[in-house]
């Protein structure tokens, strides 16, 4: 009897087995037939290898040879001197503006017209750096253009993480492979070309100065103010070379490390570029480590392919998953290709220990500052596409680290708890603005993060690890609500800017997301005290309860209370359509009207300026539409034609912000996880009727 049993343990796990191999290549398939392939540069966008703190972007050469795509990093930070005018030389000197707020005088971080220098200072820095730039240097006595190239074609391989790219010059082959690893900041290198034995072909290591661009895109970086900084060989042998990099007060360091006998030269006179030619071998194998100190290793290439194959095998096949290739339509096939790039480059771009800047690792945008109410659809996918490992690098320990200075914020005003900045960067400031200062929908966004953790981890880890930072965003939450005697009931604002940033903020009250979502926040909070045996705050709770009702407009959800004209003026119904947010992003909650909802929903869809959106408006009514069971309105909504998304999956940013505008892509991942997993009462698939579309690992939303 043991025998046949253990027999048929074997046998159940050699099926097993099998299955899961059989699983495996199916989705090694799927997310191969999506490989990017390109025959030329592209202006906005290089192909990219990253790990999520570190990416290197590429043009058709495999480096950046013709087109100075960045090099960027978390830790890659620079500031300019602080000004030297009078009263205005640190930053503390900075003092902001004084509002008047439910009859008090309260300080906002906004420029002061008599400070400008130090207001301006603290806006543009600090700035993300781009570290370096690597790339083909030919020795041919003319100046070479991408168009001297011949047979140029190019390949990113989603499974490996490789970038394979190959072209002809002068009639020689040259074959690169592209790599990073997925731990350490650096790039790793191959090149085969006779041209490297003949010396026609080297490599070059070139490094720009920052700007005070508020959008350096494409490109990052002044490659003319050589002057301002300085580079240094700080060690150097046959093999290997370290050039320190200065600005200011910021130093880095990159190390270069190849195989056999080569020379690094320069820098040439007048600029900061170092050429490195290896005579004699027709095989380089190169990695670049960037590093805020001097490094103590080096990693081999061999080491770079091998972690980078085995990080990106693991990352697809743990992650769930959406097969569309069932589905003979067009229209599927674009999701899938969205959903499969938009995978890729999240994982390189915004698995930071930071929350990552709209633009991800590409290019800078908002001097390559992150903004804290994109902290919900750059996190959230993570979450919901079991990539939890990657949520937990940056959540709740970005919010642990800003923590202490949101604090102070919330104390200089007069308010209880922490109140989360807007655009900031690693020191937790925020930048001076009147709408940074002003935005409030960044506050709950801990309470999402944490809900969605804990409906995957029900345990006591999870809920100790947010418990201090939900209490403390609770607290600023209640106690910034106000309690008008008047209505009896507690309201938000004046002065606030909505999500849509749009309104007069001394006329913005009540608006009908961020009611909604402090609601939401705040019930999350009480559930968390009730789960770890605590008890429940009486603030907490009287606010929750009695938070001013959503304000309807001509039998919709209105911006605000109060907004005039709000669905017969085109100023109204233009930016982000938040009230969609309240039945879609959020779950259902007790004010919720469902006519309403249904009213809204078919308003906006018919009267708002959809042109004009940029960003996550269409996953939100996506979303939307899927709770109010408009399953073809949201996948017309997720392949709207101003929702578009390049060859190499990038999300267009469109007239407002440049491409990439990454909150496309995480918002869109967020909207295919509804529709694979539903939603509580809604459980499993929401595709089109006829799809035959098969889904795995995914939890409902809330």
């Amino acid at each position: 009897m043991v025998g046949i049993m253990m027999l048929r343990t074997w046998v159940l796990l050699a099926i097993l087995s099998v299955s899961s191999a059989t699983r495996c290549s199916h989705r090694r398939r799927v997310v191969q037939a999506f490989n990017v392939r390109r025959n030329a540069s592209s202006e906005t966008t290089p192909l990219q290898v990253g790990n999520g703190n570190f990416a290197f972007g590429v043009d058709i050469t495999g480096l950046q040879t013709f087109k100075p795509f960045a090099t960027l990093s978390s830790w890659g930070w620079h500031n300019f001197s602080l000004p030297t005018t009078p009263n205005q030389t640190s930053v503390e000197d900075f003092t902001g503006l004084d509002w008047w707020t439910h009859g008090r005088l309260v300080n906002y971080d906004q420029p002061n017209p008599a400070e400008p220098d130090i207001s301006n200072w603290l806006i543009q820095n600090p700035q993300r750096l781009n570290l370096a730039n690597i790339g083909f240097s030919f020795k041919s006595g003319v100046n070479v253009t991408e168009a001297d190239l011949t047979e140029t074609s190019q390949e990113l391989h989603l499974w490996s993480g490789k970038i394979s790219s190959r072209f002809l010059f002068k009639g020689s082959l040259v074959e690169v492979e592209t790599w990073a690893d997925p731990e350490v900041d650096v790039v790793g290198i191959s090149v085969k070309s006779d041209l490297l034995a003949s010396g026609v072909l080297g490599l070059f290591f070139d490094f720009p100065y920052s700007d005070t661009n508020k959008f350096d895109a494409p490109f990052v970086g002044v490659w003319n103010a050589t002057s301002d900084h300085s580079t240094k060989l700080d060690q150097q042998s046959s093999s290997r070379a370290t050039i320190r990099h200065t600005l200011d007060d910021t130093t880095y360091f990159v190390t270069a490390s190849w195989q056999g006998h080569g020379t690094l030269s320069g820098p040439s006179d007048g600029t900061h570029r170092y050429l490195l030619t290896v005579p004699g071998t027709s095989h380089l194998e190169l990695t670049a480590m960037f590093t805020p100190n001097l490094p103590s290793t080096t990693r081999s290439l061999q080491d770079i392919t091998d972690a980078s194959s085995q990080w990106w095998r693991s990352y697809w096949q743990t992650s769930s998953f959406v097969d569309l290739t069932g589905v003979k339509s067009a229209n599927a096939t674009e999701l899938q290709r969205r959903t499969i790039l938009s995978q890729y480059l999240l994982a390189v771009n915004s698995a930071s220990f930071n929350s990552p800047q709209e633009s991800g690792l590409v290019n800078n945008g908002w001097y390559g500052k992150f903004h804290l109410e994109m902290v919900v659809w750059h996190s959230l996918p993570f979450a919901r596409w079991n990539q939890f490992p990657l949520l937990w690098r940056s959540q709740p320990n970005m919010y642990q680290r800003f923590l202490a200075s949101s604090f102070e914020r919330a104390k200089q005003q007069g308010y209880k708890g922490a109140r989360w900045g807007k655009m900031t960067d690693p020191t937790g400031r925020s930048a001076p603005g009147e709408i940074n200062s002003l935005l409030i929908w960044q506050q709950p966004h801990p309470m999402y993060l944490a809900e969605t953790e804990y409906r995957s981890f029900p345990n006591s880890t999870t809920l100790n690890r947010w418990d201090e930072i939900l209490t403390a965003t609770a607290d600023f939450m209640a106690s910034f609500a106000w309690y008008n005697a008047t209505t009896g009931f507690y309201d938000l604002g004046p002065p606030m800017y909505p999500v849509s940033e749009n309104t007069q903020p001394n006329a913005t009250r009540n608006p009908t997301f961020e009611l909604a979502y402090w609601r939401f926040g705040l019930d999350v909070a009480l559930r968390w005290r009730t789960r770890l045996g605590r008890p429940v705050p009486a603030e907490w709770l009287a606010v929750r309860d009695g938070l001013a009702p959503l304000p309807i407009e001509d039998g919709a959800y209105a911006i605000y209370e109060g907004v005039p004209g709000m669905w017969t003026y085109a100023n109204t119904t233009f930016d982000h359509p938040a009230m969609a947010g309240v039945y879609g992003l959020l779950p259902p909650q007790p004010p919720v009207d469902l006519a309403v909802v249904r009213r809204t929903a078919d308003r906006i869809r018919d009267t708002w300026t959809l042109e004009e959106s940029y960003g996550w408006d269409f996953s939100m009514l996506a979303m939307n539409s899927l709770r109010l069971g408009d399953v073809d309105g949201a996948l017309n909504y997720l392949l709207h034609p101003v929702f578009q998304f390049d060859d190499a999956g990038y999300a267009v940013g469109g007239s407002r912000v440049p491409t990439p505008y990454f909150p496309n892509g995480a918002s869109l991942l967020t909207a295919v996880a509804m529709m694979a997993g539903g939603w509580d009462g809604e459980p499993g698939s929401h595709f089109p009727k006829g799809w035959d579309v098969k889904v795995e690992g995914f939890v409902p939303a809330m």
